[in-house]
């Protein structure tokens, strides 16, 4: 029986058996249609909100095997979409109708200690990646929430603990390996390649990044990390604090301040459990004594209920916000970057966290600056090197009754806070509605305009036009 699979150009295209079957064949990996057991559970990805049916999904175990799929999509013309670890929020890791090329289960990491770098496969999530590098005292710049992709995270840019140190996770590749979109295997770097090196740290759309080198630092293997909180009434001392705390801290200590609701988390009181507190995660990722004492300011801030900075693995600190962003659970992010915190800003703030609609919900600010301004705004389409701060408006609930309130929720907050941002917004961060789109507002009007150009060079078809993951992503010419 044949297979209907939506085209690019939004028409159709009959896969007869005869041709699948000689795909089959071939390639290695599984091959899943709707009428496996299995397709369910290989569509559904991180965010509960997308709910997309692809009309077969192609399970690659190598290399060997997307180069396999990008020839069988181009010869087909299909409309395609590539799944890195599926924790990107627009869910662009799943088309409708079309085919699906899944790098999960691709997910080798090989560090080598001397020179300092690992390479890590397009399928891994930063857990895989840190559980390796760890073993040698050794760290990539990579997120805060170890289930995330590293190929969702890098080539949107990437920032975490050792940003202020170290710059965006993509500012730290040493090399890529990748697809094109002709079904070619090439290597991108500052030594080959070199135009395509610059464009996809930072960005994508150019092919499937089938592996990432990056560079390590000596980190852990413990640091001095945690987090400390604070009734919501707090909130105002907390917020000036935190503005004044984070203009002088030094570069190996980053601080992410979150306004929620409560979890019932063991390292929070039962009796601030359900009730609004304002947070504050620490990771010093320098000496302990160092740490300790830059911490001690912090320490004597106020009231706070909890405290749990202490010294930890550098890989529990990584996984401390997992629990924050479960699989399935509903969610629309927005963000914004703000060159600093105005008084008037930590108001607007708080307005907005008193008026949360689910008890998952939270506004975080995940402080930047450091080593992302030593390096010029052209050096990457990731950009934004003036930022102080990340605000990212984390709506998450669970039933699609609640859907509108929440998202309403969101939005609201985003505008309100629009007089306050550099004009900037996270490549990472866009939602199913926004798509995963650059625009002048993720990455400037030239920086625009010399990616145009090089989608021209590299994929002048636009083959890779409706995702993101592993360096596949929609696209907006420069007007």
């Amino acid at each position: 029986m044949a297979i209907a699979l939506k085209a690019a150009d939004g028409g159709v295209v009959q896969v007869s058996p005869e041709i699948l079957q000689a795909f089959k064949a071939n390639f290695a990996g599984a091959v899943v249609t709707s009428e496996d057991v299995a397709f369910d559970e290989t569509r559904t990805i991180w965010d509960g909100l997308i709910d997309r049916r692809p009309s077969l999904i192609v399970r690659c175990s190598g290399t060997a095997d997307i180069v396999q799929a990008v020839r069988f999509a181009r010869q087909h013309q299909f409309l395609m979409s590539v799944r890195g670890s599926g924790h990107n929020i627009a869910g662009l890791a799943v088309c409708d109708g079309g085919l699906m090329i899944d790098l999960s289960l691709m997910r080798g990491v090989w560090v080598d200690p001397v020179a300092r770098t690992a390479r890590a496969q397009a399928g891994c999530t930063l857990g895989n990646l840190d559980r390796e590098t760890q073993l040698h005292g050794l760290a990539a710049v990579l997120g805060f929430v170890s289930t995330t992709g590293v190929a969702d995270l890098t080539v949107g840019g990437g920032f975490g603990y050792l940003t202020r140190q170290y710059g965006w996770t993509c500012d730290n590749l040493v090399s890529m390996e990748l697809v094109t979109a002709d079904g070619a295997l090439v290597r991108a770097a500052a030594d080959e390649n070199a135009d395509l090196f610059w464009a996809l740290r930072g960005s994508g759309h150019f092919g499937i990044v089938t592996s990432f080198e990056y560079r390590l630092f000596p980190v852990g293997p413990e640091i001095l990390g945690g987090a400390m909180a604070w009734r919501a009434e707090d909130a105002k001392d907390v917020l000036d604090f935190y503005r004044q705390f984070t203009a002088t801290a030094p570069r190996e200590t980053t601080c992410v301040a979150v306004l929620r609701i409560a979890p019932p988390a063991p390292w929070l009181p039962k009796e601030i459990h359900g009730k609004p507190i304002i947070a504050i995660f620490v990771c010093h990722s320098g000496s302990i004594e160092a740490g300790e004492a830059a911490m001690a300011p912090l320490r004597k801030l106020g009231r706070a209920v909890a405290d749990s900075v202490k010294r930890r693995p550098y890989t529990q600190m990584q996984s401390l916000l997992d629990a924050t962003q479960p699989q399935g659970r509903r969610y629309d992010w927005k963000s914004h970057y703000l060159a600093r915190i105005d008084a008037q800003a930590v108001d607007v703030l708080i307005a907005h966290a008193k008026q949360m609609c689910s008890p998952f919900s939270a506004i975080v600010l995940f402080h930047l600056q450091g080593a992302l301004a030593e390096l010029p705004a052209e050096h990457s389409p990731a950009g934004h090197r003036d930022a102080a701060y990340v605000l990212n408006i984390t709506s998450a609930w669970e039933s699609a009754d609640d859907d509108a309130a929440n998202l309403r929720w969101a939005r609201d907050c985003f505008e309100a806070m629009q007089g306050f941002s550099t004009g900037g917004t996270d490549i990472n961060f866009p939602t199913e509605e926004e798509g995963c789109q650059h625009t002048e507002a993720t990455c400037g009007k030239p920086t625009l305009a010399r990616l145009a150009a090089l989608k021209q060079k590299y994929d002048p078809d636009h083959l890779f036009q409706a995702t993101k993951s592993s360096a596949a992503c929609a696209w907006v010419a420069p007007k």
